[in-house]
């Protein structure tokens, strides 16, 4: 099997990837820090992105849309592991703490540069996924509390994301959506982060864009997928990554009904 997870805990897995590469759409409910024992991460997000080695530790907030690609690298398999940051525990440890954070932020990447630290409670977890038997809750909730107060040490600034528990608000619709529109995410999850149901989402879209937002999004994407192609000189098999579409062959179809011939031959062309 190319992918294995194994989860100690709920909130606490280990994952292995074999084959030629990952990917997934992401707009997590809940905080994900992350240690890259091998392989190689890359993370695209509308207005930047992120390319972690084999080492790295970093953390992705919730509710960020973001494309996620896991490769592996000079033989070796992409593996990591992963803890979530629940809303529940992170209010229990400010709450107990006292801590009551100032500049609240809604989004940011943090790196933390293979701290000891954090690299060292990280890697005490390994142990645990040989366990056969049930990781005790209370062990895992420990790890979880360990790992926050650490990554707190090295970003004081994290704080503002941590201790941030608002739920998304109803934000500009238009706005959102064109900087957002190649994720490939379900119309509930936009609907959710623009602060509307889907119902809702669907009627604002429709007024503001007379077409429904699965059409629209197909048309925005190809024309973002024909940029890169022509402007930037990428392969089709890099763009149909990062312009929101399941596949190669359900781009190449989309694409060719569009504009009347093939990404690969556009791409072909522009090399001759």
């Amino acid at each position: 099997m190319d992918y294995q997870v194994n989860y100690i805990h709920p909130k606490i897995k280990i994952s292995c990837y074999t084959g030629k590469l990952f990917k997934t759409e992401a707009a997590f409910d809940e905080h994900l820090l992350v240690w890259l024992l091998s392989g190689e991460t890359k993370i695209i997000q509308a207005d930047e992105s992120f390319v972690f080695g084999a080492g790295s530790t970093f953390l992705i907030p919730r509710h960020q849309l973001a494309t996620i690609i896991n490769y592996p690298k000079d033989g070796w398999p992409h593996k990591a592991v992963a803890m979530h940051l629940s809303a529940d525990q992170l209010r229990d440890f400010y709450k107990k703490n006292d801590i009551k954070p100032k500049n609240l932020l809604s989004h940011k990447i943090f790196t933390f540069d293979n701290h000891p630290l954090l690299k060292s409670c990280l890697a005490s977890l390994n142990p645990y996924f040989e366990l056969q038997e049930t990781f005790p809750d209370n062990l895992a909730k420990l790890k979880i509390t360990e790992a926050i107060a650490i990554i707190r040490n090295i970003a004081p600034d994290i704080d503002g994301i941590l201790a941030n528990f608002d739920k998304p608000h109803k934000i500009d619709l238009a706005a959102f959506m064109e900087k957002n529109f190649m994720f490939n995410m379900p119309l509930e999850k936009f609907g959710y982060l623009t602060g509307r149901s889907l119902t809702t989402f669907k009627r604002d879209f429709y007024h503001h864009y007379q077409l429904t937002p699965q059409r629209w999004l197909t048309q925005k994407r190809l024309e973002l997928a024909h940029y890169q192609l022509t402007q930037k000189n990428r392969k089709p098999a890099e763009v149909y990554l990062e312009t929101g579409f399941e596949n190669l062959s359900h781009f190449s179809y989309a694409f060719k009904k569009k504009y009347g011939y093939a990404p690969k031959d556009l791409y072909l062309g522009m090399r001759i």
